[in-house]
């Protein structure tokens, strides 16, 4: 019967679509990277999503967030996400957690429960956190690296942390990842070197902040990243891909 995925099982076949629709993936970070990979899975015919993230739209997101719109300024970014979700696929359950991933937040997860976990998250200690879960629950698992403060769309390769270069949150979670005995992880780089963003005060968001009182603010960072709308997005869809890919050819 034809329905909304009838055009993917074309290229993968009813048993693909299948156990797409049977598979449940979190995704930690539903900000330009992980919005698209939501976005993606949704309309692959994942069944179940959850979706892990406590910030809220800030108008500076409307440059490369997908469920960014005027309209959805100032809601938390899960509960937008989960409106594009179910507009897209009514039959998708999608569990929201207004959460900042950290170790004192970690317990609130079950990562057996996952079919795969995606980390679009931005600090080096979440991340850490999460691939160690994910890894003692045998849980696949795959990881961005940095997306802002980039320019090339077409420099994105996907690896294992311990073949990337040039990344320098690559260079940190290798050497940390050697630290902890992680032998093996799957990420998405960059082999484009970053840009160093610019200072502008009559744009700046440490003078021009408009982020509800007692947010978290990306203002606590060294450097605001600066981010377009067409590299973000390709990190979420190559990312979103692999897992689709993975999913359908697990056993």
């Amino acid at each position: 019967m034809l329905n909304q995925f009838s055009r993917t099982q074309l290229l993968f076949g009813p048993e693909a679509m299948e156990k797409l629709r049977h598979s449940r993936v979190a995704v930690f970070g539903i900000g330009g990277v992980g919005g698209y990979a939501v976005e993606a899975l949704a309309r692959s015919g994942v069944g179940t999503l959850d979706l892990i993230d406590d910030d809220r739209v800030c108008l500076t997101n409307l440059n490369r967030q997908l469920h960014a719109t005027r309209k959805t300024v100032g809601q938390y970014k899960v509960d937008a996400a989960k409106d594009r979700v179910e507009e897209i696929n009514p039959d998708c359950r999608v569990n929201i957690y207004k959460t900042f991933y950290m170790p004192d937040t970690k317990d609130q997860f079950d990562f057996s429960a996952y079919d795969y976990v995606i980390d679009a998250i931005d600090t080096v200690t979440g991340k850490l956190t999460l691939v160690e879960a994910a890894k003692a629950a045998n849980t696949p698992v795959i990881c961005s690296m940095g997306a802002g403060n980039k320019t090339d769309p077409t420099a994105f390769r996907v690896a294992d942390i311990y073949e990337t270069s040039v990344c320098p949150l690559a260079r940190v979670m290798r050497t940390e990842c050697r630290r902890r005995g992680i032998k093996h992880l799957k990420v998405v780089y960059s082999t484009e070197p970053p840009i160093r963003p610019l200072e502008d005060p009559t744009i700046s968001c440490r003078r021009h902040c408009i982020c509800p009182p007692g947010t978290r603010k990306c203002t606590v960072r060294r450097d605001i990243p600066g981010s377009t709308a067409f590299v973000p997005s390709v990190v979420g869809l190559i990312i979103a891909g692999e897992v689709v890919k993975d999913l359908i050819n697990s056993k």
